[in-house]
């Protein structure tokens, strides 16, 4: 298999001890381009995503997680017990050789074994150090356990989730685990950069809750500005309308007019111009205040076509619109397939299964799988020489 020289961030060395999505899901960032990024797993089960269905499985009867593969591309996976007072120096050599490390363990744990930043940093100045976490290193829920879920529960986003009239849900995505994932590897390439100049390194304290609350800008600025906690309006905007769901005759659709302009082409489309100078949809604010009632008066015009039809009238006026799709049916659309998105990825058992690569498109650089996801430890005597830690 090729192996990556190039990249944005060739030569960049990463270390991740990283378990199951957001630590995982950052040092994938990494190493799609062009880092160099060893995982670090324990020697039972090493990273216990491993473990997640579903399985591919090849001629021999070996078994390889699809889930794991997602988050895993491009790296290679050393094993270290560091129970083992050998094994936890020669890790410890490793960690004077890295520009990065990415952890998600709980709070302190690391620090028992010598592997927080403090330790490290000491040997290696221009270390930067990522940790993500639920609740952040320090304060009042350092030490509360945290999964995707009760982040989302936690931080608001589910309370803005679901039809107005019924319980609060999660997102169907792991929102906390990916953004936080996300706000860590942005802000290790920030401080790798200051590092470059400086000669100092940094220690990065990533939250899942401080990330989710990074990406509700529009309802914690709507709650400082109004004093009221935002609500769940299903598909519905709390500041425009039409644009949400809708059920054609056969199944639903999404319609986001975003402007008066648009709102003329809606109105138009289903036959009702008179509502354009209905005074309760005057603008943009009324017709939001106004919603569920307008809502109700253009649902019984798109009853009368298919959302296909809706679709292509839409389209052919310019009003952002989408069908509701499954995953399958956009993983399946000739749009995305031709996107180049959609990438084989070979799995170390000798099977294979489709990924979606590294989604933002570069001039200068073109994303490539150039490791299938490891073996556990498969790569610890290679990674032990290259770095030049210790003798093997």
């Amino acid at each position: 298999m090729n192996v990556q020289a190039h990249g944005p961030l060739a030569g960049i060395k990463v270390l991740e001890f990283g378990q199951i999505a957001a630590g995982p899901f950052a040092g994938m960032l990494f190493a799609d381009l062009g880092a160099d990024v060893v995982k670090v797993e324990r020697p039972d089960v090493g990273d216990s995503m491993r473990e997640w269905p579903p399985f591919v499985t090849a001629e021999d009867g070996e078994s390889y997680s699809a889930n794991f593969s997602s988050l895993n591309r491009n790296k290679r996976s050393i094993v270290v017990d560091f129970k083992s007072a050998a094994e936890l120096e020669r890790l410890k050599g490793l960690c004077a050789q890295a520009d990065v490390i990415v952890e998600n363990y709980r709070p302190g744990v690391l620090a028992k074994f010598g592997l927080d930043y403090a330790s490290l940093s000491a040997a290696n100045p221009k270390l930067v150090y990522c940790s993500i976490s639920g609740y952040g290193q320090t304060g009042p829920y350092a030490q509360k356990g945290a999964f995707d879920v009760t982040i989302q529960a936690i931080s608001g986003l589910m309370s803005v989730t679901g039809e107005e009239d019924g319980e609060p849900v999660k997102c169907g995505v792991p929102v906390a685990d990916f953004v936080a994932g996300l706000y860590g590897a942005y802000s290790v390439v920030a401080a790798v950069h200051a590092a470059s100049r400086s000669g100092r390194g940094s220690y990065v304290d990533c939250s899942m809750l401080a990330g989710v609350l990074g990406i509700s800008a529009l309802q914690t600025s709507e709650y400082y500005g109004n004093g009221v906690a935002p609500r769940r309006l299903g598909s519905a905007h709390p500041r425009n309308a039409p644009y949400q769901g809708y059920r054609g005759s056969d199944k639903p659709f999404v319609i986001a007019a975003g402007n008066e302009k648009l709102w003329r082409e809606v109105v138009d489309a289903v036959g009702q111009p008179w509502l354009a100078d209905d005074a309760r949809f005057a603008t943009q604010t009324l017709r939001a205040q106004h919603q569920k009632e307008l809502a109700a008066l253009l649902q019984a015009s798109f009853l009368t076509k298919t959302a296909a039809e809706w679709l292509a009238i839409f389209d052919a006026r310019g009003v952002p619109c989408a069908p509701i799709n499954t995953f399958e049916e956009i993983l399946q659309d000739p749009a995305v397939a031709e996107s180049g998105l959609l990438h084989d990825l070979a799995l170390p058992n000798g099977g294979a299964t489709t990924t979606v690569g590294y989604p933002v498109k570069l001039s200068s650089y073109a994303f490539e799988i150039y490791r299938r996801p490891p073996r556990k430890g498969e790569h610890t005597e290679d990674i032990l020489r290259e770095w030049g830690a210790v003798e093997v």
